[in-house]
């Protein structure tokens, strides 16, 4: 079965990334790669894709990634119906959401008016 996905290349520090065709049961750096459809760079969001083949690669059941999915979609590919579509939102869901501090029970003021009480007199005597 064959994937899409990102293949990094690049130097250290400022990755860009491929979009390789290849088996996906190898790994993304070393797997034997069928074809190039594009290349992706983070740093400007500019992506390149070859309409034309990523369509070709997806009508014969290559696998994009979520990533991929939506550089390919930006890039006027129509996906088969198959295809997952990543989640337009991006809120986590918290966990143990009770221990955080916006959610502990406020602590009450303690009034010092005893204490106040206790001094007045004393002052008063002298």
């Amino acid at each position: 079965m064959l994937a899409i996905r990102l293949q990094r290349v690049g130097r250290a520090g400022y990755p860009t990334y491929r979009l390789a065709v290849q088996e996906s049961q190898r790994h993304p750096s070393s797997g034997r790669v069928v074809a190039y459809v594009g290349s992706y760079n983070p740093h400007t969001k500019d992506s390149n894709v070859q309409v034309e083949a990523a369509q070709k690669y997806l009508d014969n059941g290559a696998q994009p990634t979520p990533r991929v999915a939506k550089l390919l979609k930006e890039a006027g590919v129509k996906l088969p119906k198959w295809v997952k579509e990543a989640a337009g939102d991006k809120q986590k869901a918290i966990r143990n959401a009770e221990k955080l501090r916006k959610n502990q029970p406020k602590e009450e003021v303690v009034e010092e008016a005893p204490a106040e009480e206790a001094e007045a007199p004393a002052e008063s005597a002298e």
